[in-house]
């Protein structure tokens, strides 16, 4: 028999992770998150994460460094980082986005 599960959440309700995400729907293969109101600064320090990132632009503007090559993203773009990639964020103005990840970044200490 086939999973029929079906979730519906409130954004308003979410949890937060350590970095400020706010966790959406997750299922056994992918998971959403949205980084809202994120503030203009430095690059964080660049990393490589256990799981595949597809994110939309909601608002705002950032950069996207990602093993020697840099994206300029802006409300409207959306981006892809594989699995392994070294990148980083630099938050150009105000920002607000959506991402969604493969496997669940949020289990197995994927996000550490």
């Amino acid at each position: 028999m086939p999973d029929t599960t079906v979730k519906k959440i409130n954004s308003h309700f979410s949890p937060k992770g350590p970095e400020g995400q706010k966790y959406l729907a997750n299922g056994k293969a992918m998971s959403m998150r949205m980084w809202e109101n994120e503030q203009p600064g430095e690059a964080d320090e660049p990393h490589a994460r256990d799981y595949e990132t597809l994110g939309f632009v909601i608002s705002g503007r950032a950069e996207l460094l990602v093993e020697g090559s840099t994206v300029l993203l802006e409300a409207g773009d959306s981006w892809v980082v594989p699995r392994g990639a070294s990148h980083a964020y630099r938050i150009l103005e105000t920002f607000t986005a959506v991402e969604a990840t493969h496997p669940p970044a949020e289990v197995h200490g994927r996000d550490e």
